[in-house]
């Protein structure tokens, strides 16, 4: 039942709770006290709120009942069922903290704080496989439907949501209301994937064995070689690839330019490593657990 799926059940279901309370601080204490928006089935909410005073959580509520119907007909029981459970607790915890304010002078201030909190309890929802609903199940029906990628769609939805923001309440809510919006997206990314993310590297030389020697020696990162030939020389020769953690980075450079000078080097992001060495380490006494650290002893 998503990435926190390790343990039982029921400790996924206690995500997803606990998820929707840190979003429903972040909306109730930064947002709605501050006077911004957001994007999505929430920020349609926030307006019938701010204009006709209607409960948010209750409005919310209201709006995904139809969405939820349909996806139950369409995706099915397991993923509706998740997805009810984080409509529920935000609704509830929109209520139960709607007195919790904290009022600044400063709306970018609020726009940001709001961003990391609220974003950070949408990470740790999202990491159960659960969502808000809202603008992530009709993103999902028109991927279904027309093959329209989620994230675009998504963005779309948002756009109108903070387009009617401008018009209703004032392009300057809408502008910072875009600043939580974008905070909230890297730290969701963070909490579902920075954990666990990495640095790979391809290594280009004419001395990939000592280069892989050493990295295994020095920093117990498997290394594979592979199989390469040259686009212009038309030679044959290894690249060396190999995972490592973000602060290791330095040290892989340095050491490959102690063994090559020439070494070409491309460094890129891995969003998520999973295996020995990164999310989990052999258990003392086993045969790998002498061995150097390496994604499958040799990164495959």
């Amino acid at each position: 039942m998503g990435r926190f799926g390790k343990g039982s059940e029921w400790s996924s279901w206690g995500f997803i709770v606990f998820g929707a309370f840190v979003y429903s601080v972040g909306l109730n204490a930064f947002l709605v006290t501050n006077h911004l928006a957001e994007g999505g089935f929430v920020g349609i909410a926030l307006l019938l709120y701010y204009k006709l005073h209607w409960p948010i959580g209750l409005t919310f509520f209201i709006l995904n009942i139809p969405l939820i119907v349909v996806a139950w007909k369409i995706f099915g029981r397991a993923f509706v069922a998740q997805t009810f459970v984080g409509v529920v607790a935000v609704s509830v915890f929109s209520s139960v903290t709607a007195s919790w304010k904290v009022p600044t002078h400063d709306p970018l201030l609020a726009a940001l704080y709001a961003g990391v909190v609220m974003g950070f309890g949408l990470g740790v929802l999202f990491r159960t496989g659960a969502t808000t609903g809202g603008s992530d199940i009709i993103a999902r029906l028109i991927r279904h439907y027309r093959g329209v990628a989620m994230g675009r769609s998504m963005f779309f939805i948002d756009l109108c949501v903070i387009a009617m923001v401008a018009i209703i309440i004032g392009r300057q809510t809408a502008m910072y209301s875009l600043v939580a919006l974008f905070v909230a997206s890297r730290v969701i990314d963070f909490v579902i994937e920075g954990a666990n993310s990495g640095r790979a590297l391809l290594i280009v030389s004419e001395n990939t064995e000592a280069i892989s020697d050493a990295i295994l020696s020095r920093l117990e990162r498997g290394t594979t070689l592979l199989k390469a030939r040259g686009g212009f020389t038309g030679q044959d020769r290894e690249v060396v690839y190999c995972v490592v953690a973000r602060e290791e980075v330095t040290r892989v450079e340095r050491i490959v330019h102690e063994m090559d000078p020439y070494a070409f080097v491309v460094v890129y992001n891995v969003h998520e490593v999973l295996g020995e060495g990164f999310t989990f380490h052999p258990p003392a006494g086993s045969p790998s657990a002498s061995q150097p650290h390496s994604q499958s002893q040799e990164n495959g």
